[in-house]
């Protein structure tokens, strides 16, 4: 990974992806208390819609309706449709299906790249990187224990979240050039949380409000919001735009060794050799991809 400041950026986006590994473990806490996935991503995006108000830009709309639309499709691709179709599907089918199929997220951006930008070459290094760092996700996420039971349903709404993250790497490159990350962030928040509300038609707000004064409500909830979301989404933004949108992607395959690593820590689950072994091949996948 080349260069001081390559590297910086490099280093920066370990630091974000191993937050959201841990956010798994914060969303089962909340699920847990009584929080429907659709609750927990309001509220999550609520208070950083709120929070990302004392560092961004007054103006409301950007420049342009086109600008504006692409906005819109940032907020449900990042936003709304990503958490949702990923937390549902977590409820109809097996937690593995839904971490492995989520982590394909760095090829599907790769070959989406490849098709909409003709400049994007997908090299060999980029291939047999992104090839060996799902392998070792498979690795760790199965844990040693190789159980995959299929789900259509649940299969398709994993496999429909990860082609949302996907686009919306696609959509920050588009609109990253022309606005401020901090704006950027805040209008995806702001469509994130405008396109959940109709799902409360479907189902509507079940959880008592005194249930808020609970410390493993509140400190998740601040977790998930605060540093997951504000944070991290601002920063991600910046990460996509210096290392630019493949390579940034590749990141997403270290997910499942934070997740892992907070599991041993929170949870008491035990990490197996076969999980290790998985861990390097991860490691050792995104370092080549991650070279030029």
């Amino acid at each position: 990974m080349e260069g001081g400041k390559d590297f910086k950026w490099h280093l920066t986006a370990i630091v974000v992806v191993g937050i959201w590994g841990m956010t798994f473990i914060s969303t089962r806490v909340l699920i847990e208390n009584g929080l429907t996935p659709q609750e927990i991503f309001l509220l999550r995006f609520l208070i950083a819609y709120v929070g990302i108000w004392f560092i961004s830009p007054r103006t409301l709309l950007c420049r342009t309706w086109r600008d504006e639309g692409w906005m819109l499709l940032a907020g449900v691709t990042g936003g709304s449709l990503y958490f949702l179709t990923e937390n549902t599907a977590l409820e109809v089918t097996l937690t593995t299906n839904v971490a492995f199929i989520v982590c394909s997220t760095p090829l599907l951006t790769m070959l989406l790249a490849r098709l909409f930008y003709r400049s994007e070459r997908a090299t060999w290094r980029l291939v047999c990187g992104s090839l060996l760092a799902l392998l070792g996700v498979g690795l760790v996420i199965f844990n040693g224990n190789f159980v995959l039971k299929l789900s259509p349903l649940g299969d398709v709404l994993s496999l429909t979240a990860a082609l949302c993250w996907a686009f919306y790497s696609l959509i920050m490159r588009q609109v990253a050039d022309r606005y401020s990350t901090v704006f950027i962030t805040r209008k995806v928040f702001f469509y994130g949380v405008l396109t959940i509300l109709p799902a409360f038609v479907v189902r509507p707000w079940q959880f008592p409000l005194e249930a808020f004064a609970r410390p493993a409500v509140w400190m998740n909830l601040l977790f998930l919001s605060v540093l997951a979301s504000l944070v991290c989404f601002v920063v991600w933004n910046f990460i996509l735009k210096q290392l630019g949108t493949v390579r940034a992607s590749n990141y997403i395959y270290l997910n499942p060794i934070f997740t892992s690593i907070g599991a041993l820590l929170f949870l008491g689950e035990p990490l197996t050799p076969v999980a290790l072994l998985g861990a390097a091949c991860v490691l050792c996948g995104v370092y080549l991809a991650g070279k030029k």
